[in-house]
């Protein structure tokens, strides 16, 4: 079965002393875990941000296993992050302008990663700024068919978050498709769907907001 999962994480918006106490990141970080941070130091990444980019990664995998069996419940770590790569010369950049989209992740500097939960073994690809991280997960390590976006909103209220994101996603699927009256909608188990009518469309999609960002990533079936 096809699917898709990303997840969202505004640097600017969490709680560096809080996320540095032992007591909150292990309940994110496995002891094998917490050694990937040793290898990464030398990229000049916070702690603080390694935290939040492997519970990105770790968020987006279980949306993306929970498409498939809406029984799974979320303990981060049981995702296990089996390895981080960086790309070549990486250092953190500044988010610039207010939105970015695009297909697979070519040409974009993102740090690669592989999961495993159980018997599953799932890839996933991030973007790392200053100011936020986006994961975006897939079941192998081909992304040519991934549909990803990112943007920048004038609000956190939870209300315009939700709407803001499902906007965001039915304009790009209307450029792509052009099809109009496109309305995302949640199936019986709580995943997106994208509806025109009352007939689903073949998508998988995940969405993702947090603080004043807003991320969508779906896969054509």
């Amino acid at each position: 079965m096809l699917s898709t999962g990303n997840d969202i994480v505004s640097l600017t918006a969490i709680n560096k002393t809080r996320t540095n106490q032992p007591g909150f990141y292990s309940r994110i970080l496995s002891d094998t875990e917490k050694t990937l941070y040793v290898e990464l130091e030398a990229a000049a990444i916070p702690f603080e941000n390694f935290v939040w980019l492997l519970w990105s990664i770790k968020e987006s995998a279980y949306k993306y296993l929970y498409r498939i069996n809406p029984g799974l419940v979320f303990s981060p770590t049981k995702f296990a992050v089996q390895q981080i790569e960086l790309p070549f010369g990486y250092t953190e950049t500044n988010f610039e302008g207010t939105e970015t989209e695009g297909v697979n992740f070519d040409h974009k500097a993102v740090l690669k990663s592989v999961i495993t939960f159980g018997c599953d073994t799932l890839y996933s690809r991030s973007l790392m700024y200053r100011e936020l991280v986006v994961s975006v997960v897939n079941g192998d390590k081909d992304f040519e068919n991934t549909n990803w976006g990112i943007k920048l909103i004038n609000s956190s209220d939870p209300e315009y978050q939700s709407n803001a994101v499902r906007a965001f996603l039915v304009n790009r699927l209307n450029k792509l498709f052009h099809l109009d009256d496109l309305i995302v909608g949640k199936s019986t188990h709580g995943v997106p769907i994208v509806l025109k009518g009352d007939v689903k469309l073949g998508l998988s999609v995940s969405l993702s907001h947090h603080d004043q960002m807003v991320a969508y990533s779906f896969q054509l079936e």
